[in-house]
């Protein structure tokens, strides 16, 4: 397989770089924040009404009843779509819409896409407006160029992969909105020079330790719940920390550090604890499990692929004095590993397209995080699937995000290429 030359499509990319710039910006300066969920459906409705102007047919679906769903954040999502004339295969470009919160450190306005020089500043701007623009951009100059291609190019920009995904991705995904799709591509932030084959997993637990209230004149007629979570992590500072960093994976996980990561977060609560809830209006966006029917029996897997060993679960140990010691843990939240194999079509195909554009054979990598491939390949049951788009892994979620202009342009030309290929 050859990819045809590539000049009838490196110049109308060209030709679109400052609508690309543009769009980038009108994106970026819609602040569709994750939490609570903001301006879902502005965004949706700006892509929609700016891609049927082009002759594309798009659908807005309102995840109803997913976590954080309500009336005054309703999850709400596009996927956009161009026939073409003939019989073929559909790719589809998945991007998710929202941005997390904008923090601190900021010298900039984070929601003004400010141009200075080759980058374009924002909250988003990397993970992952710039991406979504660059796929637009690509498809658009395709179907400028083969407006009789084979098969259907979909676009879908979706909510909530920032909180699990659940009302977008896996939501279409459950509502089968994936059943006829051929190949995707998700334009994360993941170097214009790499091919992503997945993510590694991730699982989550709660401890809890308890104690016993007494007046604070008399603390010895009292049991503290704070220094039970003292010996709870002494023990993890001597036994798992030396097994975690005992693991290793042979998945390309980029960057290169430690199969595993560690992650504690610890909450004090008073006697009379009063706990952030949801309203009744707004279900939580706290993380949930995978559908039963989707995952096999709990255990850390984060380094594994499928396949692989799942019985490493380190044995439970007990801290010191442990029979004073009242506490009670609990599964928060867990996601496979995936990655797609190598000699997938979709990896083909891109792979020629980045040697044809930059001149030089990929990286084969795979995300330390996950994203909204795990719904794709668990629930819409398609495993030809990648991360591929321009932007730098470590900028996303940082102060002064950005990304780069040239490449996204380079960006839009190698998923041109792909669709060339794959539908010309």
């Amino acid at each position: 397989m050859t990819i045809a030359r590539p000049c009838p499509l490196r110049t109308a990319i060209l030709a679109r770089r400052e609508e690309l710039v543009l769009l980038t910006q009108e994106l970026i300066r819609i602040p569709t924040l994750n939490p609570p969920g903001r301006d879902y459906r502005r965004i949706c409705d700006f892509l929609a009404a700016r891609l049927e102007a082009g002759g594309w047919d798009c659908t807005l679906i309102r995840a109803t009843g997913s976590p954080g769903d309500c009336e005054a954040y309703p999850r709400w999502n596009l996927i956009a779509r161009h026939k073409g004339g003939r019989a073929g295969d559909c790719v589809h470009f998945n991007s998710h819409h929202d941005v997390v919160e904008v923090g601190h450190g900021w010298t900039r306005d984070p929601f003004a896409g400010a141009v200075e020089g080759d980058k374009i500043y924002g909250r988003g701007a990397c993970d992952m407006k710039g991406g979504l623009a660059a796929s637009i951009i690509a498809a658009e100059a395709f179907v400028a160029l083969y407006p009789d291609h084979a098969g259907t190019v979909e676009i879908s920009a979706t909510a909530d992969e920032e909180s699990g995904g659940y009302g977008g991705v896996a939501y279409l995904a459950e509502q089968g909105h994936f059943a006829h799709v051929d190949h995707v591509i998700i334009p994360e932030p993941l170097y214009k020079d790499s091919i992503c084959l997945g993510h590694r997993g991730v699982w989550w637990a709660e401890i809890e330790t308890q104690g016993r209230i007494a007046h604070g004149s008399m603390p010895f007629l009292g049991d503290c719940a704070v220094r039970h979570m003292g010996a709870v992590l002494d023990e993890m500072e001597r036994s798992l920390w030396p097994l975690l960093a005992g693991k290793h994976t042979d998945m390309p996980v980029i960057p290169r550090a430690r199969a595993l990561r560690r992650s504690i977060s610890t909450r004090s609560t008073a006697a009379h604890p009063n706990r952030p809830r949801g309203s009744p209006a707004c279900p939580p966006l706290r993380p949930r499990p995978l559908p039963h029917h989707h995952r096999p029996p709990l255990s850390d897997r984060r380094g594994y692929r499928r396949g692989q060993s799942r019985n490493h679960r380190p044995a439970r140990t007990r801290p010191r004095d442990a029979a004073r010691i009242h506490l009670r843990d609990r599964d928060l939240f867990e996601v496979l590993p995936s990655m797609t194999a190598r000699d997938a079509p979709v990896v083909r195909t891109t792979a020629q397209a980045i040697e044809a554009v930059l001149g030089q054979a990929p990286r084969y990598v795979v995300s330390p995080g996950t994203y909204d491939q795990k719904h794709i390949d668990r629930i819409g049951k398609l495993d030809n699937c990648i991360a591929y788009g321009p932007g730098e892994l470590h900028l996303a979620h940082q102060p002064d995000e950005w990304i780069g202009i040239t490449d996204m342009v380079d960006s839009a030309h190698v998923m041109a290429l792909v669709l060339q290929e794959l539908l010309a």
